[in-house]
C-alpha cells in the first residue's frame, strides 16, 4: 500500500506534468513566431495577439477557476482544464488566419486558467510549511524543463514540418497528464461553498483587456490620444474592481470575493506577489524578442533558435538548485568540525534530533540578489549588435537565467506560505492573476518599445515608401522585402533598448526586495490559521477530504 508521504509527492509530480504541457505551449509559440509570421502573413501586432490573447483570457479567467476548485473540487476543474486545453492546441495546430489563430489560442488560455493556479494550490493543502519550499521548486523546475524540450522538440518539428506541428506535441502531453491525474492527484475542496463573484469577474476582464489594446494600440500607431485614453480607461476598470471587491470583503457574506484582500496584509504575499510578477514582466520580454533576433537578425533555423537558448535555462535550473539549498534548514552539524562551524554538536545515540537550524539565506536576500544579477544579465544582452556571436549571447543568457532561477522560486514561496489550506485555490489564482497581467503587459509595453524604435529608425534610413511601409509591419516582412541590412540594424536598436528597459525593472526589483519582503517566507498569512502540518493531531476540513 502507498504511503502517505509517498502520494502526496506522486500527486505532486502527476499535477506538475500539468504544468508542462504549459510550459512547452509558451516555449513553442515563441519559436515559432517568425514562421507563423509568414505563413499567415502576420503582423508584429498579430504576433503580439497571438501571445496576449492567451494571457489576457488566462488572467481574466484564473481567478474564477481557483474559486470554482475550491468550491467544485481541484481535482475536478484541473481535468477539465486539461480537456479544455487539448482541444485548443488542436485547433491553434489547423488554424489558417491570424483571426483564427488568436481565438483559439484565447480558448488555450481558458484551459490553462485551470491549470496554473490549481497546481499551486495542491502545496499549501498537501505540505508543512517547511517541506513547501521542495515542493515548489518541483513545480518551477517543471517549467523551466519545458524550455529546454520546448525550443528542441519544436525546432526539430519546424525544420521537418509545418508550424501547426509545433502545437500538437501538447496533445499526447495532456492525455499522459490527465490520466497520471486522475489516478495520483486526491480530490480537495474547501468546507465552504462561495458563489462566484459574477461582477467581479465582468470588471476585471474588461478593465484587463482595454489596458492591454491600449498597450499593444500605442506600439502599433504610436503614443497618440487614443491610446492613452485607453490605457487609463483599463486602469480606472481595475480600480473600480479594487473597489467593489473591497465592499464585498466587508459585506463578510453571501458572495466570496475574487480576490481575498486581507491576504494583502502579508507582506510575504504581497511583494512576493509583485516580485514574481515582476520576473515575468522582463521574462516574457525577451522570450518574446529573442527567437526573432536569432532567426530574421542571425539567419538561424528553429532548431538553431532553440539550441542558442539553451544557456539561459542552464542558469535557470543552477539558480534553482542553489537557492533552493541555500533556503533549505540545515541540521547541526555533529563533531568538532560542527563546533568549529560555530554549530551545536549532533545528537547522542539513542536521543531524538533536534530541530533544524535556519537556511542560511533568507527569502528577502535571495530574491534580492537573484534580481541583481538578472539585472547585470540584461545590462550585457543591451550592447548586442547585428554581428555579436553566439558566445556573446550564451554569457549574458546563462546570467539572466541564472538571476531568474534564484528570484522566482524564493519570490513565489514567500507569497504561498501566506495561504492556508482551506484558501489555497482562491490565493494561488490570485498569485497566477498578477504573474499573467506581469506577463501580458510586458509583452505590450515591450513589445510597443521593441516596435517603436525599429519603426523609427526605419523611418530615418533611405528606404522607398512603398517597401518601407511593408518593412515597418514586423521584421519578418522587413527581410522578406530584402532590407536586411536597414531592418537588421533597426531591430537590434529596438531590441537593446527593450533590454536596457528589462535591466532596469530588475534592479528596481532588487531593491523593492530589500526594502519590503520579509526575512523569511512563513506559513499562514496574516488572519489566516497556520497551515496543518502534515502528519498533526489536527487535520484541516481539505485533509480529511484527502484520506491522508
Amino acid at each position: 500500500m502507498m504511503t502517505t508521504g509517498a502520494r502526496r509527492w506522486l500527486a505532486l509530480l502527476a499535477v506538475a506534468m500539468s504544468l508542462l504541457v504549459v510550459g512547452l505551449d509558451l516555449t513553442v509559440l515563441n519559436l515559432a513566431l517568425p514562421a507563423i509570421a509568414n505563413a499567415l502573413h502576420a503582423s508584429t501586432s498579430d504576433l503580439q495577439w497571438f501571445s496576449d490573447a492567451y494571457s489576457l483570457v488566462l488572467a481574466a479567467a484564473v481567478l474564477p477557476a481557483g474559486m470554482l476548485g475550491d468550491r467544485y473540487g481541484r481535482k475536478r476543474v484541473l481535468m477539465t482544464a486539461l480537456a479544455i486545453f487539448g482541444v485548443s492546441s488542436a485547433a491553434c495546430a489547423y488554424a489558417a488566419t491570424s483571426g483564427e489563430l488568436i481565438a483559439a489560442r484565447a480558448v488555450l488560455g481558458l484551459g490553462a486558467a485551470g491549470i496554473m493556479p490549481l497546481a499551486l494550490a495542491i502545496i499549501p493543502v498537501l505540505f508543512a510549511p517547511e517541506e513547501r519550499q521542495k515542493a515548489t521548486a518541483v513545480m518551477a523546475s517543471t517549467i523551466f524543463l519545458s524550455f529546454p524540450i520546448g525550443p528542441l522538440v519544436g525546432g526539430a518539428l519546424l525544420d521537418h514540418f509545418w508550424w501547426g506541428s509545433v502545437f500538437l506535441i501538447n496533445v499526447p502531453v495532456v492525455v499522459v497528464a490527465l490520466v497520471a491525474v486522475a489516478i495520483l492527484m486526491p480530490e480537495s475542496r474547501s468546507a465552504e461553498r462561495p458563489r462566484v463573484d459574477f461582477a467581479g469577474v465582468a470588471i476585471s476582464s474588461a478593465g484587463l483587456i482595454t489596458l492591454t489594446y491600449g498597450c499593444i494600440k500605442a506600439g502599433q500607431d504610436g503614443w497618440g490620444a487614443a491610446a492613452i485614453a485607453t490605457i487609463i480607461a483599463g486602469a480606472v476598470l481595475l480600480a473600480g474592481f479594487a473597489a467593489w471587491e473591497r465592499v464585498l470583503t466587508r459585506r463578510g457574506q453571501g458572495v466570496r470575493p475574487l480576490v481575498e484582500l486581507p491576504l494583502f496584509r502579508s507582506a510575504g504575499f504581497t511583494w512576493g506577489t509583485i516580485l514574481a510578477t515582476l520576473v515575468s514582466f522582463a521574462m516574457f520580454g525577451i522570450m518574446f524578442a529573442m527567437p526573432q533576433y536569432f532567426q530574421e537578425v542571425r539567419g538561424t533555423d528553429a532548431l538553431g533558435s532553440g539550441l542558442r537558448m539553451l544557456p539561459m535555462i542552464g542558469g535557470m535550473l543552477a539558480g534553482m538548485i542553489g537557492g533552493t539549498r541555500l533556503q533549505s534548514p540545515r541540521r547541526p552539524a555533529a563533531g568538532p568540525a560542527g563546533q568549529r562551524l560555530g554549530t551545536r554538536p549532533g545528537p547522542r545515540p539513542g536521543t531524538r534530533p533536534g530541530p533544524s537550524r535556519p537556511p542560511l539565506a533568507g527569502a528577502r536576500s535571495m530574491v534580492a540578489a537573484g534580481f541583481a544579477v538578472m539585472a547585470a544579465g540584461l545590462a550585457m544582452g543591451a550592447f548586442t549588435t547585428v554581428s555579436s556571436g553566439t558566445g556573446f549571447a550564451a554569457a549574458w543568457f546563462a546570467v539572466s537565467g541564472l538571476g531568474l532561477g534564484v528570484a522566482m522560486p524564493s519570490a513565489m514561496n514567500a507569497a504561498l506560505g501566506a495561504l492556508s489550506a482551506d484558501r489555497s485555490g482562491a490565493g494561488s489564482a490570485l498569485i497566477t492573476a498578477m504573474r499573467q497581467v506581469g506577463a501580458t503587459i510586458g509583452v505590450a509595453i515591450l513589445g510597443a518599445v521593441l516596435s517603436s524604435i525599429y519603426q523609427a529608425r526605419l523611418a530615418s534610413a533611405a528606404v522607398p515608401a512603398p517597401v518601407a511601409s511593408v518593412a515597418r509591419s514586423s521584421v519578418a516582412a522587413g527581410v522578406t522585402v530584402a532590407l536586411l541590412a536597414s531592418v537588421r540594424a533597426a531591430f537590434v536598436d529596438g531590441l537593446d533598448v527593450m533590454l536596457w528597459t528589462c535591466g532596469g525593472i530588475a534592479l528596481a526589483s532588487a531593491l523593492l526586495a530589500l526594502a519590503f519582503l520579509p526575512r523569511r517566507a512563513r506559513g499562514g498569512g496574516a488572519g489566516q490559521q497556520e497551515p496543518v502540518p502534515a502528519g498533526s493531531g489536527e487535520a484541516s476540513p481539505e485533509r480529511a477530504e484527502l484520506g491522508i
